[in-house]
């Protein structure tokens, strides 16, 4: 089998199960490991799969750039957007990510919902502006123009001041082994210390980052109150999560 061909097979595993254990597929195909470790290697460096201890699992369509992701599982997201956006009670603090998601559930609260919202996204923070009763306090820092947030070590010493009832966290992987996941390391830190001055965190998993990963850790799924997704509840990867779901519909 040519290199190409093996590495389109790759692919349509990935699309089938969900991951690659290159031992297994190399006894599979009766080809050496190392030739499926470095099929693996080319498929990650050209975006397609990200590589893991042992193998492979989906990358996540949430990596690319803002522009693009507006137009990624729109109907998906505000599903899960309304379904979060009811998690936030009138009278409340909560802490809101940045993201197309996190956008989408500010367009999803009512007009004369009176709140309180913490976020690290100037994007967020203008789309509040027509709810007159909510106050809106923007965490600021150096701009990480990927996903249009606040990080480094001025965001983060602004976020330890913080108390907040509720945290809606946004990732770009949800994965029963590898937890919850992003791209960047910088932008992973920053949502651990939001989460660590909320009461609940929960996470916005619409379709596209259940069973995906990334290259950073964020926090393991112990440390959240739930997730709120659109996959259908027999999905066998949101039945492998340790977590409560709230399943949007």
């Amino acid at each position: 089998m040519l290199a190409a061909q093996r590495r389109e097979l790759l692919l349509e595993r990935l699309q089938l199960n969900g991951r690659i254990i290159a031992k297994d597929l190399a006894a599979e195909l009766g080809i050496s490991e190392d030739s499926i470790r470095r099929d693996l290697r080319d498929l990650a460096a050209a975006g397609l799969c990200q590589r893991v201890y042992g193998g492979a699992l989906p990358v996540s369509p949430a990596i690319a750039d803002y522009a693009t992701r507006q137009g990624v599982e729109v109907p998906g997201k505000q599903r899960v957007a309304a379904a979060a956006a009811a998690l936030i009670r009138p009278g409340s603090t909560a802490i809101l990510d940045g993201g197309t998601t996190a956008l989408a559930v500010v367009r999803a609260l009512p007009l004369d919902l009176r709140a309180t919202v913490i976020t690290h996204s100037p994007t967020v923070a203008s789309a509040l502006a027509e709810h007159h009763d909510v106050e809106v306090y923007l965490i600021g820092g150096r701009l990480f123009k990927h996903s249009m947030v606040a990080c480094g070590a001025a965001a983060a010493e602004a976020a330890r001041g913080l108390n907040a009832d509720l945290f809606l966290l946004g990732v770009t992987g949800v994965h029963p082994e590898m937890g919850l996941t992003t791209d960047d390391a910088d932008e992973a830190a920053m949502k651990r210390a939001l989460a660590r001055q909320a009461a609940d965190t929960y996470v916005l998993g619409s379709a596209e980052k259940i069973g995906a990963a990334s290259r950073f850790a964020v926090l393991p799924l112990t440390e959240v109150a739930g997730i709120v997704t659109d996959v259908d509840p027999g999905h066998a990867t949101l039945r492998a999560l340790s977590v409560p779901i709230l399943h949007a519909t």
